[in-house]
């Protein structure tokens, strides 16, 4: 594959419209919570509840020329709902854009290295003593919840961001959530959403006590197969870049696209959206 324009406007797209869906699933799980997005001119903003990681924009630069105009419109969107302004900018959006982010008073605050892989249709082979499976997200629900929080983290208070994430997961009808289970116990769990033939995987823990056993790869390969069936064509993740999921998901035949980074508006940075177009 050839990274060009093209494809990352068609990476970024699916994994902002797959972000679109949370909100719908956020205001029922959580009432009040007031989720909602919008498409700014092939632009989505996302937002999930106060506080969510979920926060932000896919897609800016890449549909057209980064605008003050634009970025007002966007910070007014924000602010309106008492949420910060957050974008998570592909690298094919040209430093163009990443100059009017820094002259407005944005600055990076992370970065996801986005990988890919061409989807064929390949054997599902359990590693001994384990299966995978999709579950059944009322049978389930409160399992898989829990046993992704311990697989994301041992930190309490990470710990109610995680819980608070899997819930809305297996709440939306367009994530399919599957687990890996040894004797019975779920070890593993992670999340495919999937959106005009691309794959989103993400979602991806194990419990302390199951890892080393092929749980991740076996996840992998699962949702992979799934996509197939579903007619992907593409799957796309993203994780720390230099992580050992990085590593692990180029073994499995993942290719780095590029690097995206996460920019956020410093608080009382930016001028009003009349101010901005005068």
């Amino acid at each position: 594959m050839f990274m060009d324009h093209a494809l990352s406007r068609r990476l970024e797209r699916a994994e902002g419209a797959i972000g679109f869906t949370f909100t719908e699933a956020r205001n029922r799980v959580t009432p009040g919570a007031n989720a909602r997005g919008r498409d700014f001119d092939g632009t989505y903003a996302v937002f999930d509840g106060l506080d969510s990681p979920m926060n932000q924009t896919f897609g800016l630069g890449l549909f057209g020329a980064t605008t003050v105009e634009q970025l007002a419109e966007i910070e007014e969107f924000f602010a309106a709902i008492g949420s910060t302004t957050q974008h998570e900018v592909s690298p094919l959006a040209g430093a163009a854009t990443a100059q009017l982010l820094v002259g407005r008073g944005y600055h990076p605050i992370e970065m996801t290295t986005i990988l890919v892989q061409p989807i064929t249709d390949q054997p599902v082979v359990a590693p001994a003593g384990l299966a995978v499976r999709i579950i059944d997200p009322v049978v389930d629900h409160d399992r898989f919840i829990d046993a992704s929080v311990r697989g994301w983290t041992s930190d309490p208070a990470f710990a109610e961001t995680i819980r608070a994430l899997a819930t809305v997961g297996v709440a939306n009808p367009t994530m399919t959530e599957l687990v890996v289970e040894a004797e019975g116990a779920i070890i593993a769990t992670a999340s495919l959403g999937v959106h005009e033939g691309v794959a989103l995987l993400a979602g991806a823990s194990t419990i302390p006590e199951g890892r080393g056993r092929g749980a991740q790869g076996l996840l992998l390969a699962a949702r992979l197969a799934e996509a197939h069936r579903r007619g992907c064509e593409l799957a796309l993740m993203g994780t720390e870049p230099g992580s050992g999921s990085q590593r692990n998901a180029q073994r499995r035949g993942f290719a780095i696209a590029y690097t995206r980074t996460k920019w956020a508006l410093r608080q009382g940075a930016a001028p009003s959206a009349a101010a901005a177009v005068q």
